[in-house]
């Protein structure tokens, strides 16, 4: 049997609690990466580390708010305490509070999702880096949108924290190059997590209705998640691997 690709490997992934970080976690854990799993609900955090354990898999769960700073280094110190480093870095944490048009917006929700999805993700990347400068070839991947990629009508809070997302993903790329750190993003494209389909359901956002799309289950992103985590030490960067059928 051949050896587990993550074997050795110390994993943090934010929004860890459900969805496409539950997933990520998950099969990272089953790969052999110790996993910190970070969330803001203590509940959904511990049924993933009960999954992870359940299939043999190490994880702890430390609940987090992405968008206090403080606390984004206390996770990141604890599981580096707890593991001994950390080697990976999942910024998967991020929401659409405001899915509008900027007339209707409301400007305390806009702002809320610039936090959240950009603020969120520049915290935990600035906490990261010095733990994975101390690690052989250490990554970080940002969970990304096609909609930071080609604005449409509505949602302009989440297209705009995206965006940012995704500009910030090529600075750090280039920054952290000479430290062998590989910065890349995954654009899942729709994928059918509690919010997506809260989000349909209430007809905000058409994309499921789009049929030339594939409209995922959290678990099919998992392959792309371990693909772009086991490239090789001085593997890609900078770059933005997507899921999508289409350029939407």
């Amino acid at each position: 049997m051949p050896d587990k690709r993550l074997k050795g490997k110390v994993a943090v992934v934010t929004g860890a609690g459900r969805g496409i970080g539950r997933a990520i976690a998950t099969a990272y854990a089953l790969e052999g990466a110790s996993v910190c799993c970070s969330a803001r609900t203590a509940s959904e955090l511990r049924d993933t580390v009960q999954e992870i354990e359940d299939a043999g898999g190490t994880a702890i769960a430390e609940t987090v708010d992405v968008t206090k700073i403080n606390e984004v280094e206390v996770m990141l110190e604890k599981a580096a305490e707890a593991f001994g480093g950390v080697d990976i870095l999942v910024i998967n944490a991020g929401g659409n509070l405001d899915p509008s048009v900027v007339e209707e917006s409301d400007a305390d929700n806009w702002a809320a999702t610039i936090d959240l999805n950009l603020k969120g993700a520049y915290y935990s990347a600035k906490a990261a880096i010095p733990y994975l400068k101390n690690s052989t070839a250490g990554k970080i991947i940002t969970v990304g949108s096609g909609m930071g990629h080609n604005g449409r009508p509505g949602s302009s809070a989440y297209s705009c924290a995206k965006a940012g997302l995704w500009m910030l993903t090529r600075v750090l790329a280039n920054e952290l190059w000479e430290d062998g750190i590989s910065v890349n993003e995954l654009v899942p494209g729709p994928v059918k997590t509690p919010g997506a389909i809260a989000a349909w359901a209430e007809e905000r956002n058409a994309v499921n209705s789009i049929s030339s799309e594939w409209v995922k289950e959290s678990d099919d992103v998992v392959p792309l998640a371990l693909f772009m985590v086991t490239q090789p030490d001085r593997g890609p960067t900078a770059q933005s691997f997507s899921l999508m059928r289409r350029d939407t």
